[in-house]
């Protein structure tokens, strides 16, 4: 097993379109194969572009090179290493073929050169890459490193970054002794499976996925990350240091009394929150209440009132809730909180009051 990376690597600045004007460039894969024939470097170019794996516009070109090893492989690089010497220089010296491996070059770098759904929506993104981490990759079965969802679906939104223009690095597994099988007994399970994919497959769309990951998640953290990096990483120290302090003194955090009364349409409470040695700025005082119907938590920030007299460190809090759920849905919570720090809601270091 070694490792696989997959990038869509945009061609750019290229301004000539004949295949006699390419310059030619050494490439490993090609080291036994007859690069001195006029245009073979392009056809290589074209066969070594995984999109032809889902852009099937080359089809017919590589048809023509040896129908017979095309229908049994639909794989352009096995093609292009077992059709003959003789055969590649007849089609190169048939002008409809060459006509044809010109327009297809020509469209490849004319799409690599036109704008993107990235570039014309977030050109000044700080997000310069973003690796894809996954066991499986299902772009073509040329490329056998995928058995089954897992690969259809990365392999899928990897296709949706390339065409969307995002700057995006499939990270995976090659697997030198080829991919896993499974067998599927009598059993009905087949039937099942095809079931739930024929449910689920309308309401999936990589495309729309790849997106939403991109807007809510990549460029997030990569502005975040293009922030913690200023200065010799200045916040990210502090972020550090932030986070230590935390560390060594969340446990004496504790909750006082906390008092809840119905005013009309609402529910005031007021608790009494104890620091000790945290600096209250570095933790947020929270009313939380679950989500009603699987919909979103209820968070409701609690703001200070004063400080409670007579203890060290201590402040009275006061938060509202609406009243059309009963206070026991309502929890008291501390947080902790730094700007620009997400913290999950599964975080250990997030005190409840009950």
């Amino acid at each position: 097993m070694g490792y696989l990376l997959m990038r869509h690597n945009w061609a750019k600045g290229f301004g000539r379109t004949n295949v006699s004007d390419v310059t030619k460039v050494y490439n490993p894969l090609s080291a036994f194969m007859p690069l001195e024939i006029e245009g073979f470097d392009s056809l290589a170019e074209l066969a070594l572009d995984l999109r032809w794996s889902w852009n099937h516009s080359a089809d017919e070109l590589w048809r023509q090179l040896d129908p017979n090893l095309w229908e049994h492989t639909h794989n352009p690089w096995i093609v292009l290493k077992m059709v003959s010497r003789d055969r590649i220089v007849q089609m190169m010296n048939t002008r409809s073929f060459r006509n044809k491996l010109d327009d297809l070059l020509r469209a490849k770098r004319e799409s690599a050169e036109s704008a993107t759904w990235f570039s014309r929506n977030h050109s000044g993104s700080s997000l310069k890459l973003a690796a894809y981490f996954s066991m499986e990759f299902m772009l073509s079965e040329a490329l056998p490193i995928y058995s089954g969802g897992l690969g259809n679906v990365a392999g899928d939104q990897l296709k949706a970054a390339s065409d969307l223009g995002v700057p995006v690095v499939g990270v995976g597994l090659l697997y030198q002794q080829g991919y896993f099988r499974q067998v599927i007994d009598r059993s009905g399970t087949i039937a099942r499976m095809r079931e739930s994919t024929a449910r689920l497959t309308p309401q999936f769309s990589a495309t729309r996925t790849v997106q939403e990951y991109l807007e809510d998640y990549y460029l997030p953290s990569a502005t975040g990350y293009a922030k913690r990096a200023v200065d010799k990483g200045a916040l990210a120290l502090e972020i550090a240091n932030w986070k230590k302090s935390l560390s060594d003194q969340w446990n004496h955090l504790r909750f006082g009394e906390l008092k809840v009364e119905t005013v009309n349409d609402e529910h005031v409470f007021e608790v009494e929150v104890y620091f000790s040695g945290i600096n209250p700025d570095h933790v947020s005082v929270e009313l939380y209440a679950d989500g009603v119907n699987g919909g979103e938590p209820s968070i409701r920030r609690m703001i200070k009132r004063r400080r409670l007299s007579g203890v060290e460190n201590g402040n009275l809090y006061k938060g509202t809730a609406p009243a059309d759920r009963p206070p026991k849905d309502y929890t008291a919570r501390l947080v902790p909180f730094h700007e620009g720090v997400s913290v999950p809601l599964e975080a250990p270091k997030i005190l409840w009051q009950r």
